[in-house]
């Protein structure tokens, strides 16, 4: 691997550690009024603190307990009405909607549920879909990819063995996955990319100290060596292979997040 591609490989790393912790990733969606609202809103939904069913306070009282206009509270709720959160009735108010209709593809609503405490089940939904996509899209990948994508694994790969914190590792895995779907050349499939950074960043915020060290040495190996059987396999071209090892990663990421 040349010292250009090295260096491009680092920086694209080095700005997906930066979208984890910097005002300029997921915390600069609330910086405006209305995404504020929507912000808090859709949080206290998920939690349940406005219960499935239930109205939500009236206008007026969402202005006084933001601090802003009725426009604001009126642009936030058509936000929360999109992704599936609330219905509105005239002369009736505004309902929390059950969850089974909620929007889970939303980026936002995904992070909602990946912020809580208690999230067993959420994770345990979110792995059974990885495993329906993300074997499907590395055996598609090992049919389609060219060698300079396979090289590009590869030095992910690299970067993942030589993480030294859980966030390095963390953001180089991030790019190893939706790398892979996007090797598909499946518009459909590059786009679930988002469950897949979902579930890497709720496990970084998992971690109470990101910047610690793995348990053991053996452990980051192992990790590192069951990527790497995914990248020989979709340069061996094998798509069975392909599916397996991924199989193998995805279960093994289960694991770690839930256990």
């Amino acid at each position: 691997m040349g010292d250009d591609e090295g260096k491009k490989t680092g920086e694209r790393i080095r700005d997906a550690i930066m979208n984890f912790t910097s005002p300029g990733g997921f915390a600069e969606r609330a910086l405006n009024s209305t995404m504020h609202v929507v912000e808090q809103l859709g949080l206290g939904i998920v939690a349940g603190e406005y219960p499935q069913g239930t109205l939500i306070p009236f206008d007026p009282d969402l202005e006084e307990m933001f601090g802003v206009s009725r426009t604001v509270v009126r642009e936030a709720k058509k936000i929360l009405v999109a992704k599936g959160l609330l219905e509105s009735k005239a002369k009736v108010g505004t309902r929390v909607r059950p969850a089974t209709e909620w929007s889970m593809f939303d980026i936002d609503v995904l992070r909602w549920h990946a912020s809580l405490r208690q999230q067993r089940g959420f994770l345990k939904e979110l792995f059974e879909i990885r495993l329906v996509f993300e074997p499907a899209a590395a055996a598609m990948a090992a049919r389609r990819a060219g060698p300079e994508e396979c090289r590009s694994l590869e030095e992910l790969v690299r970067a993942l063995s030589q993480a030294t914190t859980r966030r390095e590792f963390i953001a180089a895995d991030l790019e190893f996955h939706t790398a892979i779907l996007g090797m598909t050349r499946n518009r459909f499939m590059h786009s679930l990319g988002d469950l897949v950074q979902t579930t890497l960043i709720t496990l970084l915020e998992r971690e109470v100290d990101a910047q610690t060290t793995f348990r053991s040495p053996e452990e980051l190996a192992h990790s590192a060596a069951k990527h790497r059987a995914i990248v020989q396999a979709i340069a061996d071209r094998d798509p069975d292979r392909a599916e397996a090892a991924m199989k193998l990663v995805i279960h093994g990421a289960e694991t770690s997040l839930i256990s």
